[in-house]
């Protein structure tokens, strides 16, 4: 693929056009800088991007957000909406780590109160949050708990006193799918998901304290309680080895499904079926049930997260209450009405590495915040910024209601690895202010800033485009990394 090959729709929007490949049914179209458009051209995401809109029922136009990076069939960044009811869901448009999301707490401490204990802090934090390829955590559940949490989500965390009313109501989704089905789900899945809730993971999960740098929205701001020098925490992690377990069986499944249902692709990573045959409502099931298990696992995650602020903060600051501001997926398909060339249609939107982002008056969105927009979580790389946006008008006319959802890899963990020596990263860090309690050393290195792209050029361009809105700019003073 060559620059030549695009055709510039607006400042930030490039688009490949439907005839650039006879295989192509909707154009292919990329927000980004030009910048972002070059390094964007260093691996397949954009090949990939193009083979997703041969899928079939694809409508509009398929999408990527300029944190876009290769994957598995699909681009992370990616978003594509097919038609129901004979359009196709795809484990691979949805990721393996069903339902990774973002969730964002609140405090009333400024960074000065809680700067003379962020080392205690951190170390309750590390402690109390279990991290690791595999790990598991202090809460052992039975198989009925296992159903228990497929089924209700963050509705099993509150019925069971490990949530308040607060944090459901600022869920996505209300911290449940409905359409959730254990039943979908393989008891392999189901196995590993046993002692995995309240557990952190590997990779590039993490938990986050920030202290809020600038505002660029006062009211919104305010009403999510966020003002300059103010403490916060961030939790990115998802549905650990049952998610991943659910999306390999799938996978597995759908390979036999493209045959039955005489599907072409490009690439046999997207294997899909219509979201109407069989196949496709047992994913649908079993997908929701992984992301109501995520939801429920980052919900634990803050139950310790609020003891570990009690454990380093109790008779040392007078308030160390932690209140939930906003929970979102980025790796996740959803039935949504959209306006497609002119009519409304009503589609599975796949939103994989990509953030919903819906706007002001958006019946889905709890009370407090419909009149400002969802609010977007776009965390950062480790030792950079991150950023709190709401949603807007142009995003539900541009993107499917979508946004990006954080800066975007530029480098392989196996390169970042080569390239990044973790103990002199933990100095650097360190000598920055940073307080970071890794899982790792080489786990450290492979989440190296410089393995990313410019987290403020991405917001930039979604900013620019219209497809978000700029509220809060955080950084980080204390990390734990999986």
């Amino acid at each position: 693929m060559k620059r030549e090959d695009f055709r510039q729709v607006s400042p930030y929007i490039h688009e490949i056009p439907q005839e650039f490949r006879s295989d192509m049914r909707v154009p292919a179209r990329f927000y980004a800088d030009e910048t972002l458009l070059d390094m964007a051209m260093d691996d397949k995401s954009l090949e990939q991007l193009v083979n997703t809109a041969t899928l079939p029922g694809v409508v509009k136009y398929t999408l990527a957000m300029p944190d876009i990076h290769q994957g598995y069939g699909f681009p992370i960044g990616g978003v594509i909406a097919t038609e129901l009811p004979d359009g196709i869901i795809s484990p691979g448009g949805v990721g393996y780590d069903i339902n990774c999301g973002v969730r964002l707490l609140g405090t009333h401490l400024t960074q000065e109160e809680v700067k003379p204990h962020l080392d205690i802090l951190a170390s309750a934090l590390q402690a109390n949050c279990p991290s690791g390829v595999g790990q598991g955590g202090e809460f052992r559940l039975s198989k009925g708990e296992v159903e228990a949490v497929l089924r209700d989500g963050s509705h099993w965390a509150l019925k069971n006193g490990y949530a308040i009313p607060n944090d459901v109501e600022r869920t996505e989704e209300n911290g449940r799918f409905a359409g959730a089905d254990p039943a979908k789900v393989s008891d392999r899945a189901k196995s590993r998901g046993r002692d995995q809730i309240g557990t952190l993971g590997a990779g590039n999960h993490f938990i986050e304290v920030d202290v809020v740098d600038e505002v660029f929205d006062e009211k919104a701001a305010q009403r999510m309680g966020l003002a300059p020098g103010k403490v916060v925490v961030q939790i990115h992690c998802g549905s650990r080895g049952l998610g991943h377990q659910v999306c390999t069986d799938y996978v597995r499944r759908f390979q036999k499904a493209i045959h039955k249902y005489n599907i072409q692709l490009r690439d046999r990573e997207l294997v899909c079926a219509p979201l109407s045959s069989p196949e496709g409502q047992d994913y649908w099931g079993a997908m929701q049930a992984a992301a109501n298990y995520a939801f429920a696992n980052r919900q634990m995650l803050t139950f310790l997260i609020r003891r570990s602020f009690e454990n380093a903060l109790a008779g040392r600051v007078d308030n160390h209450n932690v209140y939930q501001i906003y929970d979102i997926a980025h790796n996740i398909a959803k039935i949504e009405t959209h306006e497609v060339n002119g009519r409304t249609a009503e589609v599975c939107v796949h939103r994989k590495g990509a953030t919903r982002a819906f706007g002001p008056g958006s019946p889905v969105l709890p009370d407090v915040y419909r009149d400002i927009g969802q609010p977007v979580l776009v965390p950062g790389s480790m030792g950079t910024a991150s950023w709190v946006l709401v949603g807007t008008e142009g995003s539900m006319t541009q993107s499917f209601g979508s946004t990006c959802h954080g800066a975007g890899r530029t480098m392989s963990r196996r390169q970042a690895k080569r390239e990044v020596r973790g103990d002199a990263l933990r100095a650097e860090l360190e000598a920055q202010g940073i307080h970071v309690r890794p899982g790792s050393l080489a786990g450290l290195a492979e989440e190296a800033p410089t393995a990313y792209k410019d987290v403020d050029r991405v917001i930039e361009v979604v900013a620019g485009a219209g497809i978000a809105k700029k509220v809060a700019r955080i950084v980080p003073v204390a990390v734990v990394k999986g």
